[in-house]
């Protein structure tokens, strides 16, 4: 009996999708086989199809929607956001490459130009996260295609259907099949597509226990490209503000968006301690108030379920590790759907915790610490091997420009959430938050790679020093040595 892959609704247990799992070398080959064609294709047809795709993501947006929220457990309402990240990536890739990878020409003397131009890698893998199925994924998948590769993607096992649709859009659109190819299954599965001598190049959404294990993994495998985002432990400071509701509001937004399932969520609120009480009192206040229910209810809920009852065990336990190592629970992280994988947003103090776990706590999960001085923020806002995200809320432009100049993240933001990137913008951290590969608008930095020419229609060469007179004897000279 073949063996399937089947997917689940967290909010409700209901199964969801299911289909038989990928033979991987099978799709690498069909893949490899058909790139060339597609790389040959002139990059006006590659650009047009990927705005083709991006109109059939907009005729079936509600449809993709719909499965995003039964999928992930994500509200509606955050799901359509999703779905028109999606469609509006097509045009920020096309002008990402044209931007970032376009050919360049100097005319010299006598005919000559130099030239750089770009071409593809070949067939490149993409690991899907489960967080944002189609977005992430499709992140990589555009600028690759426009870029001239084929592509093998495989979607997390726990959010296929989406990745399923996802390639059939493309498909509608007029990507060929052989250039898109589909990989269903579960970590062998992307064991197997990551090590598989016959990929170019690997595009990885996900956890940093894994994109560490790739990094090791391509050690010895410079030919191939590696881009890893690999998530934080993204700290968001508050300082000197007169407006707390406000500042609070960007801490919940930081800290609960998409149930803490975003890799730019806040994990750490670091506050003034003069201000401390009265601010993480407002930030309780206002989680209290969150709306946690399945992703279809009405009222609209904030927050649906994490992803799976895994995920949920996990977050509780690490909640009880941190209140038994000396946390001050200041909000109980609480299961309020028997066997489902609700949580509620859970805030704990851990100022006085001799050790502070540097994990990406993947969940509504915030961690509260108290310092006395601006320098002392900027110190534990950076003590993580994390670098991903980071925010300021309050404090003076002088105050952001010192803790801009100080953070070590790739995204710094100013009374904005540490969440909600533009994909206009650069993406990627440092330390484990990624290898230095960022993506979003620079994603046509790793899809290409340059090749510089020197290029002249005529023949043309010369010696002009070096060489013996012509009508010489045809032996060469003696090497002069000097023997002093």
């Amino acid at each position: 009996m073949t063996a399937e892959l089947v997917s689940h609704d967290p909010a409700t247990g209901t199964e969801v999708w299911r289909r038989a799992i990928s033979d991987v070398d099978h799709e690498v080959e069909i893949g490899r086989r058909a790139w060339p064609e597609w790389a040959a294709k002139p990059l006006t047809f590659r650009t047009e199809t990927m705005r083709r795709f991006a109109d059939r993501v907009k005729a079936e947006a509600e449809t993709l929607a719909t499965l995003i929220s039964r999928e992930t457990g994500k509200p509606l309402w955050e799901a359509r956001t999703e779905v028109e990240s999606v469609a509006n990536k097509v045009d920020i890739s096309i002008n990402a490459y044209s931007e970032r990878t376009s050919n360049r020409r100097i005319e010299g003397a006598m005919g000559l130009r130099n030239a750089v131009r770009h071409k593809p890698h070949g067939l490149l893998a993409v690991l899907g996260p489960y967080n944002f199925p189609a977005h992430l994924p499709g992140g990589h998948i555009v600028p690759a295609l426009i870029a001239g590769n084929s592509v093998a993607f495989k979607p997390s096992e726990k959010t296929p259907a989406t990745g399923a649709m996802l390639v059939d859009l493309f498909q509608a659109a007029g990507v060929p099949k052989e250039v898109l190819r589909l990989v269903i299954g579960g970590p062998d599965e992307g064991k197997a597509l990551a090590g598989h001598p016959g990929i170019d190049g690997l595009l990885f959404t996900g956890s940093a226990r894994t994109g560490l294990a790739l990094n090791r993994q391509f050690a010895n495998r410079p030919d191939k490209i590696l881009a890893l985002e690999m998530g934080g432990n993204n700290p968001v400071v508050v300082w000197d503000t007169p407006d707390l509701h406000t500042a609070a509001i960007l801490v919940v937004q930081s800290a609960f968006l998409s149930a803490g399932q975003r890799c730019t969520n806040a994990r750490r609120l670091i506050v003034r301690e003069s201000m401390a009480d009265r601010l993480v009192d407002e930030v309780r206040r206002l989680a209290n108030r969150l709306i946690v229910d399945e992703p279809f209810a009405a009222p609209a809920p904030y927050m649906g379920p994490v992803i799976d009852n895994e995920a949920a065990d996990g977050l509780t336990e690490s909640f009880l590790i941190l209140m038994s190592n000396g946390g001050h629970v200041v909000r109980h992280m609480t299961r309020p759907v028997r066997d489902r994988p609700f949580l509620t947003p859970g805030i704990i103090d851990v100022t006085d915790m001799a050790e502070r776990p540097d994990i990406e706590l993947f969940g509504p999960l915030l961690q509260v610490v108290r310092v006395d001085s601006f320098e002392a923020a900027i110190a534990e806002a950076n003590n993580t091997s994390f670098g991903l995200s980071a925010a300021l809320i309050g404090g003076s432009p002088q105050l952001y420009d010192q803790f801009w100049a100080n953070a070590r993240a790739g995204v710094i933001n100013w009374n904005r959430p540490t969440n909600g990137a533009s994909s206009a913008a650069p993406f990627g951290g440092i330390g484990l938050s990624g290898n230095h590969r960022p993506s979003a608008f620079y994603a046509a930095d790793y899809c290409a790679y340059p090749v510089a020419s020197s290029e002249c229609e005529a023949t043309r060469g010369s010696i002009g020093v070096g060489l013996r007179d012509i009508d010489k004897d045809s032996e060469p000279l003696p090497l002069v040595r000097d023997k002093r």
